[in-house]
């Protein structure tokens, strides 16, 4: 689990559009105005229902459920169980959202999906002496070179309550040339462990 100082979007502004080679502005993720029509199976359900049992018992993980939210997991893959309809779980999902500084992006009940805009991560810049000196002034002079956004998929699950999944998406600057006069975004692997940190977050919340 990552500590809580080391997130920080509530210092992100608006995030300008990243500018991206052609044959990279369609990321994976692109299908995000479909709603999958497939969710856990039975079988993975109860082996993360099995998981988290384990874990608990071991007492060396964090609440697996407070009130009607459960953290589950089957293989990598996380999500919340709530017991409550998708219709009044939207607001404060969308809250908890802006809440922990970003934009909405997407913002679409009616098939269950947001999107937050591209953010950065703040307290992934280092706090040497001239920056903890002039930072507050000269802040936006320094950037990590990186973007991550977040998906969130609402689906309603056999009990009649709400499954909730977040998806990280991130990119990176990079130069172009030896030169180092030029750069681009391009995509980088996701991160389970800030999907992880998120929905831990928004367990609690």
């Amino acid at each position: 689990m990552l500590e809580p100082d080391k997130i920080d979007y509530r210092s992100s502004g608006r995030g300008v559009s990243l500018e991206v080679p052609p044959d990279l502005t369609q990321l994976p993720g692109q299908s995000r105005y479909v709603v999958p029509t497939t969710g856990v199976s039975a079988t993975d359900y109860a082996a993360g229902q099995a998981a988290a049992q384990a874990a608990t018992s071991t007492g060396t993980t964090a609440t697996n459920q407070i009130a009607d939210v459960r953290y589950e997991h089957a293989g990598d893959e996380r999500w919340l169980s709530v017991d409550r309809p998708a219709d009044k779980l939207w607001g404060p999902v969308r809250d908890f959202w802006l809440d922990n500084g970003f934009l909405m992006a997407v913002d679409q009940p009616t098939v269950g999906i947001m999107e937050t805009d591209w953010a950065e991560n703040r307290a992934k810049i280092p706090q040497d002496f001239i920056r903890s000196t002039i930072g507050k002034v000269f802040d936006s002079l320094y950037s990590t070179g990186q973007r991550d956004q977040f998906r969130t998929r609402l689906e309603r699950n056999a009990k009649g309550g709400t499954n909730i999944y977040i998806t990280h998406k991130g990119m990176e600057e990079v130069y172009t040339n030896n030169r180092k006069d030029s750069t681009i975004w391009q995509p980088r692997p996701r991160d389970p462990e800030l999907e992880a940190e998120f929905l831990r977050r928004l367990m609690v919340k």
